[in-house]
């Protein structure tokens, strides 16, 4: 094994977000782990902390098409994938491609379109393809949705179901900025995603992506990985466990993790820093185990006891 050096493009990457969002290195961190990882992020907070901010300008620093989705109850499936509208002229349709087919989708208040529509991205944020009228179509390479969500107003919104959650690689918050944080933010130190261009070009995205790939991991930690994952499905505090897609969520947002630190390998605490947010939306716990707390609190505890209880290899 071998200490590399950290891609260059990555760091930029990295600065230029923290710029947008001071005071925040750990979202950033995780994003750009989810987004050399292949995954889709669901960022879950309160409204006003940059959840928005924070997608918008990743896709403006990535030379990659963007479209935003803002999701309300009347949203349809076709107004996401497209639709096929007649052509008298022709005598047959032409497909209308939707906001989908872009590299990056962000779904503004995903929670607020129906489950009808909901699902309308399953086939998407896991093939990488629609169907429709029954014509299967590829998405562009590289392809992520962000959505972004209020966990605390439930008044017109549809709980996303454990099929859609398990599709995203992981779920992060941003939370309320430090007072000179937010002093910073007052005086307009923190940059616009307008100003922001491109740092990064999709096609070395899709390079530095296969990279990930050929990180080695050691058996020892698959074999640790794959306990704290069935150690999920056996806690007395959880009802349903992490499912196989999100035992390889963790290891390859592992494998990216290592590689944004400029090596070629695993360590355990690759691992550990990211089980609760490739873990904490898969797990749903028991009413015993989730009461007088927020579902997000008490499953960063089950996870910690998880990690806790489980031997480290060494």
């Amino acid at each position: 094994m071998k200490q590399f050096a950290k891609t260059p493009a990555l760091a930029d990457l990295k600065g230029a977000l923290s710029q947008v969002l001071l005071g925040k290195d750990e979202a950033v961190r995780l994003t750009i782990v989810c987004l050399i990882a292949r995954g889709h992020l669901l960022i879950e907070d309160v409204p006003g902390v940059g959840k928005t901010t924070l997608a918008e300008s990743l896709a403006r620093l990535v030379d990659a098409s963007f479209r935003r989705l803002q999701c309300t109850s009347d949203l349809l499936p076709g107004d996401i994938t497209g639709v096929s509208i007649y052509r008298p002229q022709f005598q047959d349709f032409e497909f209308r491609p939707g906001p989908v087919f872009a590299n990056f989708l962000l779904a503004d208040e995903i929670n607020r379109a129906t489950p009808k529509t909901q699902s309308a991205l399953l086939e998407a944020m896991s093939e990488g393809q629609v169907t429709v009228d029954g014509r299967t179509m590829p998405l562009p390479d590289p392809f992520m949705v962000i959505a972004t969500q209020n966990p605390t107003e439930q008044q017109g919104t549809y709980p996303l179901p454990e099929s859609q959650l398990d599709r995203f690689l992981m779920r992060i918050e941003i939370g309320y900025p430090s007072h000179e944080q937010e002093r910073a933010v007052l005086r307009g130190d923190s940059l616009k995603p307008a100003k922001l261009s491109s740092i990064l070009h999709s096609d070395d995205l899709k390079q530095i992506q296969k990279e990930v790939e050929s990180v080695h991991v050691d058996p020892d930690l698959v074999t640790y990985l794959l306990k704290l994952v069935e150690a999920t499905r056996t806690h007395e505090g959880v009802t349903l466990g992490v499912s196989p897609r999100g035992g390889q969520a963790l290891y390859r947002a592992a494998q990216a993790s290592a590689l944004l630190d400029g090596r070629d390998f695993l360590i355990p605490d690759d691992i550990k820093q990211l089980a609760v947010p490739v873990f904490s939306h898969r797990l749903r716990l028991t009413a015993q185990a989730s009461f007088g707390q927020r579902h997000s609190e008490s499953t960063k505890r089950v996870i910690a006891q998880i990690l806790a209880d489980a031997e480290v290899p060494l």
